[in-house]
């Protein structure tokens, strides 16, 4: 499920709130505020923390809201010995108060509008999909640190092909 958490300026409170989940009759407010966001996929990687730094800009220039999207896997595989199939649970509240505090980190803690939302799945067509559903201004995405991924595919290629919004690809 999808959830998302608005960052606010650590000037205007001493702790940060924990993210909360996001109740269905608020999900049509939530999409209201995020009207043409920059959104960034962000995976950990030091390519996908520099665009993590071009989108705080992007958005701080253009005066938009960024939209922080961190997909993970489905979670679920198979055991080899058993066949038992296992899923794994990720702790969303966990996941995205990393996220806040690597924004922060990054960006030195300046007042912008945040959200943050976790999705599971392909990382491609799920940020694609975020563009689509809150048609999005931009797209940004750190570049494939591996070699083999240049050559054979990778998530911003891909994005490049299919998202239907500007896609900007951060070494």
């Amino acid at each position: 499920m999808d959830q998302a958490e608005p960052r606010r300026p650590p000037a205007r409170r001493p702790q940060r709130e924990a993210p909360r989940e996001v109740p269905r009759a608020q999900e049509a407010d939530l999409v209201a505020r995020l009207d043409h966001p920059i959104i960034v996929g962000f995976s950990g990687s030091p390519s996908s923390r520099n665009a993590m730094a071009y989108a705080a800009g992007v958005a701080r220039r253009m005066g938009r809201p960024l939209l922080v999207v961190y997909v993970c896997s489905s979670g679920v595989y198979c055991e080899p010995l058993t066949g038992q199939i296992v899923g794994v649970q990720r702790d969303t509240e966990v996941l995205e108060r990393w996220l806040l505090a690597e924004l922060d980190q990054i960006t030195g803690g300046t007042d912008m509008d945040v959200h943050v939302r976790t999705r599971r799945g392909n990382p491609a067509r799920e940020l694609a999909g975020a563009a689509a559903e809150f048609c999005a201004d931009a797209l940004v995405i750190g570049g494939p640190s591996h070699v083999w991924r240049r050559i054979a595919g990778s998530v911003p290629s891909w994005l490049a092909r299919h998202a239907r919004c500007p896609v900007i690809v951060v070494p």
